[in-house]
């Protein structure tokens, strides 16, 4: 076989190379854009969608078992150990005190009174930890602001003296 003797060009086949190729660039875009609106439409870098996905759902499993009073399953969120009972040695997150600062009717409650809705109104990476805005009760503003740490999944209060504001674009200190 010679350069002369090139084998005829295949219409169908080149067509359905591209067609293939134009579906599957197509279904990654999707896919891709899809995560991001899943992840609450973070403004971030995509590698970290997945800290803002799993840092809501863990702060809504955490408030919604807050809001059930159900303080043990709100405090195995808390420390991210469901079975805190078999080793109930937490150094200074004891379940005692996570109970003073989250029981309805301790007055060192980080809340006063009882929590019966939320809404997480903004959500943005603080060094290396999810802050959370929470909006308590139907508030519309003063927000409880948690953080959620990726790395070892445990929920937990805001730095001292800084807090998420509502608008997404900016934290304030």
């Amino acid at each position: 076989m010679t350069l002369l003797d090139a084998p005829v060009f295949d219409e169908a086949r080149d067509r359905r190379k591209r067609t293939i190729g134009f579906s599957v660039a197509g279904g990654l875009v999707l896919l891709f854009i899809v995560w991001w609106i899943v992840a609450g439409q973070p403004i971030d870098w995509p590698w970290r969608w997945n800290a803002h996905l799993f840092g809501r759902i863990k702060i809504n499993r955490f408030l919604t078992n807050i809001e059930k009073n159900d303080l043990e399953a709100a405090y195995a969120v808390w420390i991210n150990d469901k079975d805190w009972k078999q080793h109930p040695s937490h150094g200074a997150n004891s379940f005692e005190r996570f109970k003073e600062g989250w029981d309805p009717k301790s007055p060192d409650a980080e809340w006063q009174g009882e929590i019966h809705s939320h809404k997480i109104a903004s959500h943005r990476i603080y060094g290396d930890v999810l802050l959370v805005a929470i909006l308590i009760n139907g508030a519309k503003q003063n927000a409880l602001n948690l953080t959620y740490d990726p790395k070892n999944g445990q929920v937990g209060y805001a730095p001292p003296g800084v807090r998420l504001s509502i608008d997404p674009w900016k934290v304030v200190q």
